[in-house]
C-alpha cells in the first residue's frame, strides 16, 4: 500500500448492477480510488497489466474464465475480495489466499469489513479504516480533506455533523470537512466509543457533558437526540 493510504481498486463482474453497487460503496470510502470496471477476466488481465492495482473485486462466476480460473493465472495478483452469489466456491478461494469472499446481495458494513482486512492484510498494523481498537488512544481514521488524506486520532473527535453531502468532523483542535455520508463514517468507528443520536449527528460517548431526553452537551455545543435514536441512545447513557 502507499503512503498516502489511497487503495487503488479494480472491480471485475459481468452484471452491471453488481459493478454499480460495489463502485457506489467505493465512492464512500474517501481512502479507496475506482481504478477501472471490468466485465470479463480479459478486460481485468489487460488492466493489471497497464495499471498498479492494490485491491481486486473479483466475481466468481463469469463467462469465458471463471474468477477463481483467471486468479491462477496471474503471477503477482493484487490483494483479492472474491464476490459471489454461490456459497460452494468459497473453500477453493480461501486456498487461492484471498482477503476475503463477500456474498452477493453484499451489505455495506461487510463490505467495509472485508476492505479492513485487506489493509491489515498488507501488514500495514498502524494503517487502515480504524486500528488499534483495544488501544483506543492510538487508533485514528483518515478522511479526504483539501485533496489529500486527513489523520484523525478517534480520541480527539468530538462529534459528526452531516450536512448533505458533506460531514463536519469536529475535534478538539478544530474542524474538517470532506464529502462522504454519515452512515458510511458510522460504520468505521468503534460502537463502544460512538453513538448515532440523530440522522445529522454522532458523538463521542467520552466526551458528553450532560444529557437530557432531547440534548447532549459537548464543550457547549448541544446536539439534539434524534426521536428515532432516542430509546437507543438513553439505553447507551443510561
Amino acid at each position: 500500500m502507499h503512503d498516502t493510504m489511497i487503495i487503488k481498486c479494480l472491480v471485475v463482474d459481468d452484471e452491471p448492477p453488481a459493478r454499480e453497487i460495489i463502485r457506489r460503496y467505493i465512492e464512500e470510502m474517501p481512502m479507496l480510488e475506482l481504478v477501472a470496471e471490468c466485465a470479463n477476466a480479459i478486460q481485468a488481465f489487460t488492466v493489471l497489466q497497464q495499471q498498479h492495482v492494490d485491491l481486486m473485486f473479483l466475481d466468481i462466476r463469469m463467462p469465458q474464465l471463471n474468477g477463481n480460473d483467471f486468479l491462477k493465472t496471474l503471477k503477482n495478483p493484487p490483494k483479492v475480495i472474491f464476490t459471489t452469489a454461490y456459497t460452494e466456491y468459497a473453500l477453493e478461494g480461501y486456498e487461492l489466499d484471498i482477503v476475503d469472499y463477500l456474498m452477493k446481495p453484499i451489505p455495506f458494513d461487510r463490505f467495509l469489513k472485508a476492505v479492513n482486512k485487506a489493509f491489515q492484510h498488507a501488514g500495514a498494523k498502524q494503517e487502515g479504516l480504524m486500528v488499534n481498537e483495544e488501544k483506543k488512544s492510538e487508533s485514528f481514521v483518515y478522511f479526504r480533506a483539501d485533496r489529500k488524506m486527513v489523520k484523525v486520532m478517534l480520541r480527539d473527535i468530538l462529534y459528526i455533523e452531516s450536512m448533505k453531502d458533506y460531514i463536519k468532523i469536529i475535534t478538539a483542535a478544530g474542524t474538517i470537512i470532506t464529502k462522504q455520508s454519515i452512515s458510511s463514517v458510522e460504520a468505521m468507528l468503534p460502537e463502544k466509543d460512538f453513538v448515532r443520536v440523530h440522522r445529522s449527528y454522532i458523538v463521542s460517548l467520552n466526551k458528553i457533558k450532560t444529557f437530557t431526553a432531547e440534548l447532549i452537551e459537548i464543550e457547549k455545543n448541544e446536539i439534539p437526540i434524534g426521536k428515532l435514536y432516542r430509546n437507543g441512545v438513553l439505553k447507551v447513557l443510561g
